[in-house]
């Protein structure tokens, strides 16, 4: 097989669970090829270099394999081999946001005193 379009190569290395997904993250420049953005019909070969953003993480992938079916997350995960560096920034990245701590979450509904500071706020910063 010579090249596959990107988006079912996404869905059978199993970045994505379906193929619109995969679409969407194309379509709205989550995944570059070679540095550059790229059109879910895009075919590619063994040896491009895809750069994927999921959430936090954003994954750099060289193509190692081809495939258009979905197997199980072994047989996916043989499809592609991710660069040290990648790996080392994520990590490194994901050790920030542990020592960060939790976000912070609200306790309910705003008070009336929360809200006007809320309306005071939108108020003050409108451009």
């Amino acid at each position: 097989m010579s090249g596959v379009r990107i988006d079912k190569w996404l869905w059978a290395a199993r970045f994505f669970k379906t193929r619109g997904k995969a679409k969407e993250a194309i379509d709205g420049g989550k995944v570059h090829l070679d540095g550059s953005r790229v059109k879910p019909s895009k075919d590619i070969v063994i040896g491009q270099q895809l750069t994927i953003r999921q959430g936090f993480d954003e994954k750099t992938v060289v193509v190692a394999a081809i495939t258009a079916q979905r197997r199980d997350a072994t047989a996916a995960a043989c499809l592609y081999t991710e660069t040290s560096a990648s790996i080392a920034k994520r990590e490194s990245l994901q050790a920030q946001r542990q020592a960060a701590g939790p976000m912070p979450q609200p306790s309910g509904r705003p008070t009336k005193k929360d809200r006007r500071l809320i309306h005071q706020f939108h108020e003050n910063n409108k451009d």
